[in-house]
């Protein structure tokens, strides 16, 4: 006999006998009324998961991972609102079937049976992955996080308290709410949640409203490694600006009474708590999974012993509100009607083609208030000086500062945060005066953890703002791109659209910095970022394009809920020449505040048709420098400026070689990943009759007079373009 049938025997044999597990007596304020209804709760998590397992063995569920020994999340739930945003564990399924029983219209066991029969009836993920979640009960869905969910709670936190001093547009979140977060105790040990947990005490004792409320549900064990005793409460009882709660996850009295502490607590001062719970993990990890091929029998069996079911049915006979034979009845009807329904469930549709998988990879457009922009008076008062110098040619940095500027005056939801991007503005200036002109609300110094900067980017986003987070160097991305490939990509496509989290992130990236930093700050890949199913991703290489870009990629994520990154090629920010010292060929003016550029919408310069050079960034301004050399060999020349590189605008592009006789890619990126790799194969299949590229050598930036040894050149791109024209490529 299996392990889920073991615990099942142990139920039906020990309820009715009243066989129970020792335990203290029911403590106040969980009334016995409730006690029963958050029972039939834990009962309901009990028999989905058993029916998880049948429909799997039957070929009609597709993933398991239990909840059985956390069903003291039920009364957690209780001690809380359904209106406050919460990020769950994937053990909680109790949390949510308590949560619906507060929520008039939701149908917990249907939608959840549909989540597991993978249906494309699902009303949260529509058949995408057996996650919980729903838009009712205000739980964003979260698949199998290991504690990647946590820097978005924070995020969330802040925007809750953010909102009450700027409310913007969109708000989703009550005022009053608190955000809520769940994990297990192994979780409790990545970087990311301890870099979370860091970043809510680093901001709860600079007297930042952070209403957030941390769960841990320590079962012991991650998978088959055991958690040393006592380690989560040493760990965290005296984290500074957390305040640590403490209860008996299998005793539902106990976890509502501390549960109601730690959310009264967090709801009242605005400051995070830590609420950490005692449980049991029943059945093994996941699917299957069998605990006793990695841990003794009798561990396994003691922790059987104690079910929580078992310890609710003592704790409600006991408070004289439930009869052990009127348990295992609601247990044993609960399980039946469960079979039943999902005998149901298994008959409704499932997703069948690439094109039903991929309908919620974009998000859902939004209805945004019109906006007039600013009034001369208000850009005259908030530029000041710089006023002045918007008629004379300036560089990439300075129009990005300005464009930053119009665009914070027009929409007040705009956010922007990173390291270093206040006080010093920015590393390489481009956010420099913006908090002196917007405030330390909008213009966010944050601590040193680039997981926090998108976590929080995240949370904003959900309650409504638009947030523009600041990664200092392209490298530094690395440490956190899961934020955007495992969260933020990935929540329109879990949640059929029904929550989003739009954002603007700026990166400082590429090559080309003169003896400095090597790889660390010239960063050459965007192979990452390129592979991310809906991300869009925009290279600029002048001031004009950089504004009018940024203005686009800011209502793509306003108006189209789009996760939009903007690398900006660090060694542009000051690029002021062009062929030789002075002659200011790379300045431009900054163009009016109601031009933008549309993504897709590709640059050109020249109309030449012996060569098409196709390129982006400082490729882009290499290429002008050997257009020069290239017209005096006799070569006519146009270069089209790519701009937009995620989704990339092949179309756009091909109808701008279509007329050449030869096409020369220009890449700064490595030859391996690099954005040549995919037009290669444009071009190849499109039937172009000459093409070839020139690209970065697959290696790491050296720091020193070797920097841009490794990267294509003014000369190298001449020498291919000539070889190219001249058939010997």
């Amino acid at each position: 006999m299996d392990r889920v049938e073991i615990v099942h025997e142990n139920l039906t044999t020990r309820l009715p006998a009243g066989d129970f597990p020792s335990g203290r007596a029911p403590v106040p304020p969980l009334t016995g009324i409730e006690g029963v209804a958050l029972f039939r709760a834990q009962c309901l998590s009990r028999a989905l998961d058993r029916e998880s397992r049948a429909m799997q063995k039957a070929g009609q569920g597709f993933y398991t991972i239990g909840s059985s020994g956390h069903e003291g999340m039920a009364a957690v739930a209780a001690a809380l609102r359904p209106t406050d945003p919460a990020f769950l564990h994937y053990r909680d399924a109790a949390f949510q079937i308590a949560r619906a029983g507060q929520v008039p219209g939701v149908n917990i066991t249907w939608d959840m049976l549909l989540s597991f029969a993978c249906s494309a009836e699902d009303p949260i993920s529509g058949g995408r992955h057996k996650v919980l979640g729903s838009r009712a009960l205000m739980i964003p869905p979260q698949t199998s996080t290991i504690a990647s969910h946590l820097p978005k709670a924070v995020g969330a936190a802040y925007a809750i308290g953010l909102a009450r001093r700027h409310r913007p547009e969109h708000r989703l979140y009550e005022k009053d709410a608190i955000a809520v977060c769940s994990f297990g105790d192994a979780s409790a040990n990545h970087s990311t949640a301890q870099g979370a947990i860091n970043a809510a005490g680093w901001t709860a004792v600079q007297g930042t409203p952070l209403p957030l409320m941390f769960i841990c549900e320590d079962n012991g064990i991650g998978i088959s490694t055991r958690t040393p005793k006592g380690w989560i409460e040493n760990s965290m009882r005296h984290r500074p600006g957390i305040r640590y709660f403490k209860a008996d996850g299998l005793d539902m009295f106990d976890t509502f009474r501390a549960a109601r502490e730690a959310a009264e607590y967090t709801r009242r001062h605005r400051k995070p708590a830590f609420l950490h719970l005692r449980t049991v993990r029943l059945y093994g990890h996941a699917g299957a999974d069998v605990a006793t091929s990695y841990l003794p029998r009798e561990e396994v069996e003691r922790d059987e012993a104690n079910d929580p079911l078992l310890h609710s049915a003592r704790l409600l006979a006991e408070e004289g509100a439930l009869a052990p034979e009127d348990a295992l009845a609601i247990y044993q009807e609960t399980c039946a009607r469960v079979t039943q329904v999902a005998a149901e469930v298994i008959q409704r549709p499932r997703l069948k083609t690439a094109a039903d998988v991929m309908a919620t990879i974009l998000p859902p457009k939004r209805s945004c208030a019109p906006t007039n922009g600013p009034s001369p008076e208000a850009r005259a008062a908030r530029f000041g000086s710089d006023m002045k110098a918007m008629d004379a040619p300036q560089t990439l940095s300075k129009c990005l500062n300005m464009a930053l500027t119009d665009l914070m005056l027009e929409n007040g939801e705009i956010i922007l945060m990173g390291e270093d991007v206040g006080l010093k503005g920015g590393v390489y200036g481009v956010t420099q005066k913006l908090q002196s002109r917007f405030g330390r609300d909008r213009v966010i110094d944050t601590l040193l953890d680039e997981q926090s900067i998108l976590g929080l980017a995240i949370g904003l986003a959900g309650n409504g703002f638009v947030p523009i987070p600041e990664i200092q160097f392209l490298a530094y991305l690395h440490n956190a791109e899961d934020q955007l490939r495992g969260e933020a990509a990935t929540l329109p496509f879990f949640s059929r659209g029904q929550f989003t989290n739009p954002m603007v992130l700026r990166i400082a990236g590429l090559g080309y910095q003169k003896g400095f930093g090597g790889h660390f700050h010239n960063d050459n890949s965007l192979a990452v970022l390129r592979d991310i199913p809906g991300l869009v991703i925009a290279c600029p290489s002048t001031g004009a394009d950089g504004a009018r870009m940024l203005r686009e990629c800011v209502r793509l994520a306003r108006e189209e809920n789009r996760v939009v990154v903007c690398v900006e090629p660090i060694a542009l920010y000051p690029m002021r020449d062009l062929d030789e010292a002075g002659d200011g060929g790379w300045m431009t003016p900054y163009p009016a505040p109601d031009e933008r550029i549309a993504m897709g919408e590709i640059g050109q310069h020249g109309d030449g048709e012996d060569l098409a050079i196709v390129t982006y960034g400082n490729g882009h301004y290499l290429s002008r420098q050997a257009e020069t050399a290239l017209a005096q060999a006799g070569t006519r020349t146009r270069i089209i400026d790519i701009r937009w590189l995620a989704p990339l605008p092949v179309e756009a592009i091909l109808q701008a070689v279509r007329d050449c006789a030869h096409v020369l890619i220009v890449d700064e990126c490595r030859f391996t990943g690099g954005q040549a790799e995919a037009l290669m194969g444009h071009f190849h299949e499109a039937g172009v009759p000459s093409f070839a590229r020139v690209t970065a050598e697959d290696s790491f930036i050296a720091t020193g007079p070797a920097y841009g040894a490794t990267l294509p050149s003014k000369e190298g791109i001449i020498a291919a373009a000539k070889a190219l024209v001249e058939g010997r490529s």
